[in-house]
């Protein structure tokens, strides 16, 4: 099973021409079965498809349904023991708390490949693999 980042869920949605190969390949990984994200990557989803500053920013309504439908995935929470992974992760490899969670709730439901185009390709953290699906 991979865990999907944030960038992934946004890019299947994107009508920009100029990201047209990344919302094909977004959407090829979004078509398989062995994907699992996170809370946090949801709550990221939604803020950043419907802000007003997008180029396409999505509707409420519109954005919600998407939501609804990344359910059909298995869904990590963000519980204590994440968040207390996660500051420790952030702190080992001295990055943000935020990709830490992502690591860290990757972990969790045992994933040992993270697909994000946010980490360094290839960078192994404490055995979760970051992968750019992208690239």
């Amino acid at each position: 099973m991979q865990f999907v980042d944030t960038n992934v869920l946004l890019y299947a949605v994107s009508r920009d021409p100029e990201e047209r190969y990344k919302a094909e390949r977004a959407q090829t990984v979004l078509a398989a079965a062995d994907v699992a994200l996170s809370v946090q990557v949801l709550q990221e989803f939604y803020v950043q498809a419907t802000r007003r500053s997008r180029p396409d920013p999505l509707t409420h309504e519109h954005a919600e349904k998407l939501v609804e439908s990344f359910l059909r995935f298995p869904v990590v929470a963000i519980t204590t023991g994440v968040m207390l992974a996660a500051l420790a992760t952030s702190e080992r490899f001295r990055i943000s708390y935020w990709d830490a969670a992502i690591l860290e709730a990757s972990r969790s439901i045992g994933c040992d490949v993270v697909l994000s185009e946010d980490l360094s390709d290839g960078q192994d953290y404490a055995g979760v693999r970051v992968e750019n699906p992208f690239g």
